[in-house]
């Protein structure tokens, strides 16, 4: 019986070299995948760095939040009446009164910083709010979209919007002022740099930072950290990047605020929270003239320089000399005659102490009594006298 022959099957030669080819079509698929997904991955971390530069920075609190690093972002200028790009509300902005002329800031810095407590750094009219608190309460409360996307971008909880914006007080910037600003656009508060014209009208918190502006009911934040980016938009007459200032919030709650009169150039003293129906003359002033004022980053205004080009010379001090003594003056006449020497003997006491007088000898013979006179005895003889009623009788007949 013959036993079967084992057949072996062939291979062809391109089959045996598919099991390479696919090896290097899958090692150059996964390159591929894994080239994909670190782009992915950089886009998205590029997006997170970049809302973050966006973002204001800091929650809760109302407070107007830490300056936030930031990639060189271009700064909108923003004029006082305009309502800007993207306005949350229509404007709200009541007094139109032209601010008193802005206040001197001090040269040689880049970014100059102002407590936000500091006299004179805001103005308004006496009695009079710069912002409609009620009306910008009813606008941004009447639409729940708009009252969240406000919320998160001023920092503060959605409920308490209406309790916030009246706890603010509307005045007036006098001087031009970085800020980080929010418009509203897709649903949402789309953030951005900002210089605020003076004039503008806008709501200030408890630590006299800006935190509403009226005139389009958009939140205000501190400006981003640095002072990078292009400045766009239309600038005004005296529009100076030097003399911008950024509002440094204060440590502690305040109070009031002394802000200047636009129709007078006086001094008042606004309590914060307040709509300007308490106004009254500060207890005490400063000591300059509202418009003779240089904001100070130390949170106090002092007098301007007279010449702030250069300093007064101070006024040329004479050699040093004795001067000559000054005679004494001529002592005054005593109308009453020279005063007594104390040091003389004092006149005899008038009233002399009788133990100290001498006793009489009752051996010495009386002095003999002048002619024509009774002895004392026989006027008075020594027998007792019988007592006699106190009457008028012994001396009739």
């Amino acid at each position: 019986m013959r036993s079967p022959l084992r057949r072996t099957r062939r291979i062809p030669t391109a089959l045996r070299e598919e099991p390479a080819a696919l090896r290097e079509e899958n090692r150059l698929r996964e390159e591929n995948r894994l080239r994909e997904g670190a782009r992915i991955a950089g886009a998205a971390v590029v997006s997170v760095l970049a809302l973050a530069g966006c973002s204001s920075g800091g929650t809760g609190g109302g407070s107007a939040g830490l300056p936030v690093a930031a990639p060189a972002q271009d700064v909108l200028l923003q004029s006082a009446a305009a309502p800007g790009p993207d306005p949350f509300t229509a404007s709200t902005v009541r007094n139109t009164a032209r601010p008193s002329d802005p206040p001197e800031v001090p040269e040689g810095r880049q970014v100059h910083e102002v407590t936000g407590s500091t006299p004179g750094l805001y103005g308004g009219t006496r009695a009079v709010g710069s912002c409609d608190v009620e009306r910008q309460v009813s606008l941004l409360t009447g639409d729940a979209k708009k009252a969240r996307a406000f919320a998160e971008a001023a920092g503060i909880p959605e409920s308490g919007v209406a309790d916030w914006l009246r706890g603010l007080t509307p005045v007036a910037l006098r001087v031009d002022v970085r800020v980080t600003g929010h418009g509203y656009r897709g649903g949402r508060a789309a953030a951005h740099q900002a210089v605020l014209q003076t004039g503008t009208a806008v709501l200030v918190d408890q630590y006299g930072s800006p935190r509403v502006r009226c005139a389009g009911g958009n939140p205000l934040r501190a400006p981003a950290a640095g002072r990078g980016g292009v400045h766009v938009g239309v600038p005004w007459d005296a529009f100076d990047p030097d003399h911008v200032v950024v509002v440094r919030p204060t440590g502690t709650v305040v109070t009031s605020l002394v802000i200047v009169n636009a129709t007078d150039r006086t001094w008042i003293e606004r309590r914060t929270g307040s709509d300007g129906e308490e106004d009254k003359k500060p207890a005490v002033e400063p000591s300059c003239d509202p418009d003779a004022c240089t904001l100070e980053g130390s949170g106090s205004a002092t007098p301007a320089p007279s010449t702030p080009d250069r300093p007064a010379s101070p006024e040329p001090v004479p050699p040093s000399q004795d001067p000559p003594a000054p005679e004494d003056p001529p002592a005054p006449e005593d109308p009453t005659g020279p005063a007594p020497d104390p040091y003389t003997e004092p006149d005899p006491d008038p009233y002399p102490d009788p133990s100290t007088e001498p006793l009489p000898d009752p051996f010495e013979e009386p002095p003999a009594p002048p002619d024509g006179e009774l002895p004392p005895e026989e006027l008075f003889p020594p027998e007792a006298v019988p007592d006699q009623p106190e009457t008028f009788e012994a001396f009739e007949g």
